[in-house]
C-alpha cells in the first residue's frame, strides 16, 4: 500500500475546521499541532506540509474568516437611493455572518490573530464594503464626518452587539431589539443636521402610530 496523502484538499479543510473550533473554545496554548492533527484524524506531517506549522494553520483559519465575511458583505444589495438603509443592511449581514459562523467570528475578532480595522484596507478586507457605503452617504450629504471614524464607530457597535449575543448575554428578543435600535442610533449620530431632523421626525411619527395601533406591526 502507498503512503497516505498529506496534502489532500479534504485533509486541509478538515484541519482548518478542527483548528477553528479549538481556537474558539480553548486556550491558544492548548491548540498544538499534535492536538489539531489528532482531532482531524490526520498526521502532524500534514500540518507542516500544508501550512508550514501552527502559525500557518492559524493564519489559514483567519484567512477563511476574512474571506467569508468579505463575501457576505460584498453580496449585500445596495443602491444610492437610501444610503442609511444600505448601511443598515450591511450591519444586518455582519450580524448574520457572525451568528452563522460563531467559531470563525471568535477567531477573527477574539484576539487569536491581530485585526486592525484602522490599518491599510486591502482589496478583500471586510471593512471595504462598509467604507464604500459610507463614502456614498458622505457624497449624498447624508452623513458628515471622517469615513474611517464612522466605520470604526459602526464596527465597534456591531462587534459589541454580536459578541454579547454569541456569549448568550442577550436572549433572542432582546438581541433583535437592541441591534435594531443601537445600529439606528449610531447611524443617526453621524447624520447631517437636516437628515437627523428628518429621521427623528419619521421615528416619532412611527412610534405614535404604534401607540395608536399597537398591533399594526403584526399585520404586515
Amino acid at each position: 500500500m502507498g503512503r497516505p496523502r498529506t496534502n489532500d484538499e479534504v485533509v486541509k479543510e478538515r484541519l482548518v475546521e478542527c483548528a477553528t473550533e479549538m481556537l474558539a473554545t480553548r486556550p491558544r496554548e492548548s491548540v498544538t499541532v499534535r492536538a489539531v492533527a489528532a482531532a482531524a484524524e490526520a498526521s502532524t506531517t500534514a500540518v507542516y506540509s500544508l501550512f508550514g506549522g501552527k502559525d500557518g494553520l492559524i493564519g489559514a483559519v483567519r484567512d477563511k474568516a476574512v474571506a467569508g465575511l468579505f463575501q457576505d458583505l460584498s453580496a449585500v444589495q445596495t443602491s444610492a437611493a437610501d444610503p442609511l438603509a444600505d448601511l443598515y443592511a450591511l450591519a444586518v449581514a455582519y450580524r448574520r455572518w457572525g451568528r452563522g459562523h460563531s467559531h470563525l467570528y471568535t477567531v477573527l475578532f477574539g484576539g487569536v490573530q491581530p485585526f486592525a480595522p484602522s490599518g491599510e484596507v486591502g482589496a478583500s478586507d471586510p471593512i471595504r464594503p462598509l467604507l464604500a457605503a459610507i463614502d456614498r452617504a458622505l457624497t449624498a450629504s447624508v452623513l458628515a464626518g471622517d469615513a474611517t471614524s464612522i466605520a470604526l464607530s459602526m464596527w465597534a457597535t456591531m462587534h459589541g452587539l454580536v459578541t454579547l449575543e454569541l456569549a448568550g448575554a442577550l436572549d433572542a428578543t432582546t438581541a433583535e431589539a437592541a441591534f435594531r435600535s443601537t445600529i439606528h442610533a449610531t447611524l443617526r449620530g453621524w447624520t447631517t443636521p437636516e437628515v437627523f431632523r428628518s429621521v427623528r421626525q419619521a421615528e416619532l411619527a412611527r412610534r405614535q402610530d404604534q401607540d395608536r395601533y399597537p398591533h399594526s406591526a403584526d399585520l404586515g
